[in-house]
């Protein structure tokens, strides 16, 4: 890695898969250096947890990111899938925050809008962007081009005085 380049990790929560991507940018230049999916499939929510938990902690020990970035909860009517969704979002900001490194969380939509331009894209023009933007990039499913766009709007952001304000406390709702 080069000097004033810095590896990100974007990770996109699900309880069933996580998604998750490693990019390396040096303000200009964006580069692809490894995705994937992890599949937890414990018989109770705990176990999926741990599940998350573990295989996220193990990806940052393989990868050794500098920052990382996560989606934030979309919030839909079924409260109790939006609650699930938030426990699996926990242990993908916990596994960073465990390892000392600096993080993020975007909203879907400012994700879809720096890496497609429209704050409303569909799954497959996010995975054609993707693909753009990182030629190198070879993921097998929407989980992994996500965690991607995430590392890739966290890149485009992560300098800006509201991505600051954000990482610090300030943006919260």
């Amino acid at each position: 890695m080069n000097r004033g380049t810095i590896r990100i990790i974007g990770i996109d929560p699900g309880l069933r898969r996580t998604g998750w991507g490693v990019i390396e940018s040096d303000g200009v230049r964006l580069v692809y250096v490894a995705s994937g999916h992890l599949a937890s499939s414990g018989e109770t929510l705990a176990y999926r947890l741990r599940e998350i938990y573990e295989g996220l902690s193990s990806v940052l020990a393989s990868f050794h990111p500098a920052e990382a970035a996560v989606e934030e909860t979309f919030v839909n009517d079924n409260a109790r899938a939006t609650l699930k969704l938030g426990q699996a979002r926990g242990m993908a900001l916990l596994a960073p925050a465990m390892k000392g490194l600096r993080g993020a969380e975007y909203p879907p939509n400012l994700i879809k809008k720096t890496v497609v331009g429209n704050g409303h894209a569909e799954k497959r023009q996010i995975q054609l962007m993707v693909s753009m933007l990182l030629p190198k990039a070879r993921f097998s499913s929407a989980d992994e081009a996500d965690a991607l766009a995430i590392a890739i709007c966290h890149a485009n952001h992560r300098a800006s005085p509201a991505a600051r304000l954000k990482e610090a406390g300030g943006g919260s709702r």
